[in-house]
């Protein structure tokens, strides 16, 4: 059974409180998985995925409305994480269990599921809930893809090209939101790839742009590049295979982060010379 310790604790009343029920649901999970002297689980599991899915609408929503209030830069992983979550409950809820054999092993498989969640996103993730710096403004909005007026820098080429690098972020972005194993995989490496080859052509003409202007920090910029081409290039096949979604989300969160602050405190400055 799991206890919910001193270390498992937010400090954020309602959400330890919630935690404090999800636990109590995973040892209700276990005891059913454990009664060897009851064969049939049917509405025990039923139940038991109602009121996770339930717990999972009220709770997540909860927990991104205080993260966003404190801009929290955890914010972004943790609704992909969430909605995973959410997605995994609904699967398993239209699960056939009529039979006393696959009862056990869909319990066996959602008491897994529950426990790596357990440990991986409350104990690992959730307790670093308002512990570091706050966000900027941009990235608690639903879509932090979206190319707003904020990241214009008064540059028609540059900014052309910007607005098709958040778009091609997006369309790789819903991709892996909607990732599920097997499906789409060629898809997304498509996208990155097309992501790698439009990012070399921008950056070759934003740095021609500094030359042509004479841009002091045209050499910073010339490193930076490099460095988020690097990334890309570093992405391994075999790393995506070992955990395609978590690999792929966490991906996407540094690329899009370093776009955005890219954009906001080293392109903008371009414009100024």
């Amino acid at each position: 059974m799991f206890q919910f310790t001193k270390d498992c604790m937010l400090g954020i009343e309602q959400i330890d409180k919630e935690h404090q029920h999800l636990f109590e649901l995973i040892n209700d999970g276990i005891e059913i998985l454990q009664n060897e002297y009851v064969g049939e689980h049917y509405r025990e599991i039923k139940e038991l995925l109602a009121e996770l899915e339930e717990y999972a609408e009220e709770h997540f929503a909860h927990e991104e409305a205080y993260m966003e209030k404190i801009r929290d830069p955890e914010l972004i992983l943790q609704r992909t994480q969430h909605m995973f979550f959410r997605e995994k409950i609904r699967e398993w809820s239209f699960y056939n269990i009529d039979e006393e054999e696959s009862q056990r092993e869909l319990l066996g498989d959602l008491m897994q599921f529950l426990a790596k969640w357990l440990y991986h996103h409350i104990i690992g993730s959730d307790v670093m809930i308002g512990k570091l710096p706050p966000l900027e403004e941009w990235m608690i909005r639903e879509n932090p893809c979206e190319f707003t007026e904020e990241y214009m820098t008064g540059i028609e080429l540059i900014d052309k090209e910007h607005q098709t690098l958040f778009e091609i972020m997006e369309r790789a972005n819903r991709l892996i939101h909607n990732y599920v194993v097997g499906d789409a995989y060629d898809s997304i490496m498509e996208i990155l790839q097309e992501l790698k080859q439009y990012t070399v052509c921008h950056f070759s003409d934003e740095e021609e742009y500094m030359e042509s202007i004479h841009y002091a920090g045209l050499d910073a910029q010339k490193r930076a590049h490099a460095a988020f081409i690097d990334k890309i290039e570093g992405i391994r096949t075999e790393d995506i295979d070992q955990n395609p979604r978590e690999y792929l989300e966490s991906l996407m969160e540094f690329l899009l982060g370093w776009l955005v602050n890219h954009i906001l405190y080293s392109d903008k400055k371009i414009a100024q010379e």
